[in-house]
């Protein structure tokens, strides 16, 4: 990496660096607990790391996070993984959720659109109200602190007031999507054995009725440990046989109970892509959520009550858990249940534009097609009320930061954020008081000791390495469920590095303290010493307005060799003819590395994508290795699994 200062693409003005909430905090922590008052964020971050306790107690006192135990101490072990935080503390994640309901009972909480309807409201008073007589019932079904509670639900109210319901009672929360087919949703849930299930008829998507009544009744056959099945009639079904119907559940007038709950009680289970076994059944505490959000969500993507908070995800996605807590901020959520490109391509600007959004959060692959698609937001939309777009799921290529830039506004602060569904949150990205270069995320986070580490464990600047976190976060897992020992935890992030979280991601750490990320570290391109993540590729290649998407993988030979296929699905119409061979690989050689030129260029009719839209890198390697499809990926993890046969035949004509 270029140690060189580019020009930033965008810097923020004086009155938004003043007005932002990390400015104030940083002022606040200042004079209350010795945080630098001067240097800006750069100071600030060094002392959240270098005082790490310090700088979690200031996070709990400046959001006033209400403690009803007071706890003996912030941090009772660093160890990783086991880091203890707040021992002895008791609270809830609801409670701290609905506090808004005092202040602001008429004003909307949630704003919910789907494909047809327009945007409806529930007020403030009205989620308090329905999350208590939910969590009363609950109470009434045996529901008990520790218990599973799961949804088969798209992204709408109901979800929400589920969740929060969940959690007042000191329930454990548990989502997936109703894309999902029955097998993959057994795969999550008989893991944790929920004694609740909502779910809903079915859903709308793509401007069709998708009817899931059949996959709802092998949910219920298959997980014994049910005691009751909530039915909501999304598509207007009347409730199956034995179960219960949403609204008489929600139809009281009840003050919500809160469950007062140890800091690491947990407060719901995610879930790792899957894509080579089981998904890791990944829990996160109460506390640690509450305040690793708070944090991210009120100084880093700076909201507050006067925001609207549009992330497009649904519940099988850790996005959905992470916009469910701008509640916390007192922030209007947006939840979106429908197709991220119907009736086209802007589908998700419309809905910014038709809810008032202010912070708009997306995926990479989203702005790039609605580059490809010649999509002109401003334009087309009044998106004056919209000053962050945020971006994850994968690098944003630099294209990405300037078609915003040009497409929507050019005084727009531009977050590209990465993190993990493993800490439900991010390692780096948005910071409103820096500048944002071009292809870069601002900063690693507050409270994230984020490195760059080479193969020996020594941190590097300016030069690719291993994304390391070396000290605790508090929405860590507190553990995976069904692993006793802890050792299934501990092979996932800390066996290269003894008691060093590492992620599995290639980055660099500039000199300027900005991130680059350059894609997954066990699929990383290794030609002849030189890593290049896969992200890298993509971001070249697809630039190609033939390709509409690309996977490329690299694979180290038994005598030595490397083979490193490039896969291209092409866009309708276009042909790999030597004309367009020829393109891809001078664009790779001009733009990337002469040695990083693929070895071969094969079209194919699909690339598979995990259930939450991440290509599989790894398990198409695997196969490409000869490993049997049933041992290289978890068929239940991947989109399209017919498409993985073009791999397994292309593994087994080559052998």
């Amino acid at each position: 990496m270029p140690t060189s200062n580019p020009e930033p693409l965008w810097r923020p003005d004086p009155q938004r660096t003043a007005e932002a909430q990390v400015t104030r905090f940083q002022t606040w922590a200042a004079e209350h607990h010795g945080a630098p008052s001067e240097g800006g964020y750069p100071a600030l971050h060094r002392w959240s790391v270098e005082e790490l306790e310090t700088f979690w107690k200031a996070v709990t006192e400046w959001f006033d996070v209400r403690f009803s135990t007071p706890y003996t101490r912030v941090l009772g072990s660093r160890t990783m993984p086991g880091a203890a935080w707040f021992p002895g503390g008791t609270l809830n994640y609801a409670e701290h959720a609905l506090r808004a309901a005092a202040t602001r009972p008429d004003e909307p909480a949630l704003l919910y659109v789907d494909e047809i309807h327009e945007p409806s409201p529930v007020s403030w008073s009205e989620l308090r109200r329905q999350v208590g007589s939910l969590a009363a019932e609950l109470r009434a079904l045996g529901v008990r602190p520790g218990d599973r509670v799961s949804g088969y639900l798209p992204n709408i109210p109901q979800a929400v007031v589920a969740l929060l319901a969940t959690a007042a009672v000191g329930g454990v929360w548990t989502s997936c999507a109703p894309d999902f087919g029955a097998r993959s949703v057994l795969d999550r849930f008989q893991q944790v054995e929920p004694v609740v299930l909502f779910a809903v008829d079915g859903y709308r998507y793509g401007g069709k009725e998708h009817d899931r009544r059949a996959v709802v009744a092998e949910l219920r056959a298959e997980l014994p440990t049910l005691r009751a099945v909530v039915h909501i009639p999304l598509l207007g079904a009347e409730p199956p046989e034995g179960a219960l119907d949403w609204s008489a559940l929600t139809a009281a007038d009840e003050e919500p109970v809160f469950e007062q709950v140890p800091f690491d009680q947990p407060l719901w289970v995610l879930y790792s892509s899957g894509t080579t076994g089981l998904p890791k059944a990944i829990v996160q505490s109460q506390g640690g959520i509450l305040v690793e959000h708070l944090k991210q969500l009120g100084l880093h993507c700076d909201l507050g009550p006067g925001d609207r908070f549009f992330w497009y995800t649904s519940t099988g996605w850790m996005m959905w858990n992470f916009l469910v807590s701008g509640l916390l901020t007192g922030t209007t959520i947006v939840l979106y249940d429908g197709s991220p490109g119907h009736p086209d391509t802007g589908a998700q600007w419309r809905v910014a534009e038709r809810t008032g959004t202010t912070l708009y959060g997306t995926s990479a692959a989203y702005v790039m097609a609605c580059r490809k698609a010649e999509v002109h937001p401003s334009r087309d939309f009044d998106l004056s009320k919209v000053r962050c777009v945020a971006t994850t799921g994968s690098p944003l290529p630099p294209d990405g930061f300037r078609w915003l830039h040009d497409e929507v506004r050019d005084d727009l602060w531009i977050a590209s954020v990465s993190g993990g569904t493993d800490v439900c949150s991010c390692f780096a990205g948005a910071v409103p008081t820096l500048p944002v270069y071009t292809g870069e995320l601002q900063a690693p986070g507050l409270g994230t000791d984020l490195q760059s580490w080479d193969p020996e464990g020594r941190p590097v600047i300016d030069e690719v390495g291993e994304l390391v976190v070396t000290n605790p976060m508090p929405s860590m897992p507190v553990r995976f469920w069904n692993d006793p020992d802890g050792s299934r935890y501990h092979d996932s992030y800390f066996d290269t590095y003894p008691g060093v979280w590492r992620h599995g991601d290639w980055i660099t750490v500039t000199s300027r303290g900005s991130v680059v990320i350059h894609g997954r570290s066990d699929s990383t391109l290794n030609r002849q010493g030189v890593r290049m993540g896969s992200a890298d590729i993509y971001e070249v290649v697809e630039r190609l307005p033939e390709i509409k998407e690309s996977l490329v993988i690299g694979i180290e030979q038994a005598d030595g060799g490397y083979w490193m296929p490039l896969f291209v699905h092409l866009t309708p119409g276009a042909v790999l003819d030597e004309a367009l061979l020829g393109r891809i690989k001078q664009a790779i050689r001009e733009q990337l590395s002469p040695r990083h030129v693929p070895d071969e260029v094969i079209e194919v009719p699909g690339v598979p994508h995990t259930l939450t839209g991440k290509r599989i890198e790894v398990p198409v390697k695997r196969l490409l290795q000869g490993t049997p499809l049933e041992k290289a990926v978890n068929p239940g993890s991947i989109d399209d699994l017919g498409l993985l046969n073009f791999y397994e035949d292309l593994a087994r004509k080559r052998s």
